[in-house]
């Protein structure tokens, strides 16, 4: 039987999934690999294998020993790359293709959206973004907040380290992102505390300020020092980090 050659748009939307699923599911059980196999009319090993040639290239998964597939193609490295060097584009471009694979004409409610032309547009694209670097940093951190540990996914979110006003460029890159509780997302939101580019929790004076009480230390104070639990992928820049520091953060 004839191999088939993974083309451009297969590839896209390979790497789409590669960033939504936790690094311990990638394998050919997986029912959202299973769906996508269907799709692509390939094997779920198929697609598993991909997803972990992919993973091969992670720089953060390098530096932890934990290693994908030892061998892959150029064209893996190319889509790799094109998506680390536009976010904004390939998350939307991937999430388009996924649509049309599904038989979708469309990536959005019409019945949602009344706004018309460039104005809805662009609200398409925001809302789709936004849910693919949602689902990108939750399965970057395994769905826990990375200061508390909380596992409840009703209970976070997918903070911007960087505002998603302030870089364009960078809105839609998973690591310009973190997974965080909601209290500590309003927080560092806030400038309240920060990560330092050692990866420790910072927590500003401005808190300190305030009577000590047994919620303030359960929910901020205690965690001042301490590391903040690095993701299985895509690791927060640290220049994201040194601009919360120096710009948002409190001091």
């Amino acid at each position: 039987m004839t191999r088939k050659n993974w083309v451009r748009n297969e590839l896209i939307v390979a790497f789409n999934l590669y960033c939504k699923t936790p690094f311990g599911k990638i394998h050919s059980r997986n029912p959202d690999i299973i769906s996508l196999a269907k799709l692509l009319g390939r094997t779920p090993a198929a697609v598993a294998w991909k997803l972990a040639n992919f993973a091969r290239l992670d720089p953060t998964l390098r530096k932890r020993n934990i290693s994908g597939a030892s061998h892959g193609s150029k064209e893996e490295v190319e889509i790799w790359n094109e998506f680390n060097n536009n976010w904004e584009k390939l998350g939307f471009e991937s999430e388009k293709l996924i649509a049309r694979l599904r038989g979708k004409k469309t990536i959005y409610d019409e019945n949602e959206l009344i706004k018309e032309g460039k104005e809805r547009d662009t609200l398409v694209r925001v809302r789709i973004n936004q849910n693919f670097f949602r689902a990108s940093v939750f399965a970057a951190y395994n769905n826990k907040c990375c200061i508390s540990g909380l596992p409840i996914t009703e209970l976070l979110n997918a903070s911007h380290i960087v505002p998603w006003s302030v870089d364009i460029k960078n809105r839609v890159n998973p690591r310009n992102g973190l997974c965080l509780s909601a209290i500590h997302d309003r927080a560092f939101d806030r400038g309240l505390l920060t990560i330092t580019t050692d990866y420790r929790v910072k927590v500003s004076p401005k808190v300190k300020m305030f009577p000590v009480t047994k919620n303030l230390k359960s929910f901020l104070l205690n965690f001042d020092g301490v590391k903040m639990n690095l993701p299985e992928r895509f690791a927060p820049e640290k220049s994201f980090l040194h601009y919360h520091n120096e710009n948002i953060f409190v001091s």
